[in-house]
Order: structure tokens, then C-alpha cells, then sequence
């Protein structure tokens, strides 16, 4: 998993948003959300995904009774960052632009504004902590 999950296809880094929103799934339960999401997938093309995912280990399997339970072993805060990594360095190595765009395209709530506030006021202080030192 050195990659941290840059080379997670799209199809399956559907599943992955599947399973970490239920937090684990088995194949039917991960295809009936699918399904409420207006996605419509075969039960047999979800097994085969679920399988790449378990093979590369980004998934566990563990057999319940008849059926296995995939729990995500890598989280969507890891995919995220590895993937934002890679594009700041596709396009250009500086992440500050990248962040800036991201911000102003998203339609983001007084309280996501918050949030942001919040980290970036963390970031500031460890930067001075660590400038002191």
C-alpha cells in the first residue's frame, strides 16, 4: 500500500466511499446502497472490485456466517491527502494554489468556514512553535 491509495480506479474508490460511510459492508450491503444512489452495478462486478481492494490491501474480508464483511483498512483522509499530493505535483509542486482553488470552487458552509479557520489558526501556531525552536 505504498501508494496510500493513488491508485485506487475510480469504480472502486466508489466502494471505498460505500464503506466508509457504512463503516463496513458486505457485498449485497455495499450494492443496495449503490442502488439507493441511483448506481447500478451487477452483484458479481461489486464481488470482483471488493476483491482487488482486499488483494492490494486497501479492504479486509472477514467471513461472517455466509458472507464477507469488507472493512476499509485505509481511511478517506488518507486517499484524500495521498491524491491531493499527487495533483499539487502534477500541476506545478505548490500546494497553495491547489488549496486556494479548491476552497473557492466549493460551496462550503459558515460552519466548514469555521473549520478552516480552525486548522489554519493550529497550522500558524505549530509553525511559530517550531520557529521558535
Amino acid at each position: 500500500m505504498s501508494r496510500r491509495g493513488t491508485d485506487i480506479p475510480t469504480a472502486e474508490l466508489e466502494l471505498m466511499g460505500v464503506l466508509w460511510r457504512l463503516g463496513t459492508g458486505t457485498v449485497r450491503e455495499v450494492l443496495l446502497d449503490l442502488e439507493a444512489q441511483g448506481r447500478e452495478l451487477a452483484y458479481n462486478t461489486v464481488q470482483t472490485l471488493l476483491g482487488r481492494l482486499e488483494r492490494r490491501g486497501y479492504v479486509r474480508a472477514v467471513r461472517d456466517r455466509q458472507a464477507h464483511v469488507y472493512h476499509p483498512l485505509i481511511s478517506r483522509e488518507q486517499v484524500a491527502a495521498s491524491r491531493l499530493g499527487t495533483l499539487a505535483r502534477q500541476v506545478g509542486g505548490e500546494p497553495l494554489p491547489l488549496i486556494l482553488k479548491l476552497v473557492e470552487a466549493q460551496k462550503l458552509s459558515a460552519s466548514d468556514l469555521r473549520e478552516l479557520r480552525r486548522v489554519v489558526t493550529e497550522l500558524e501556531e505549530d509553525a511559530r512553535r517550531r520557529n521558535r525552536h
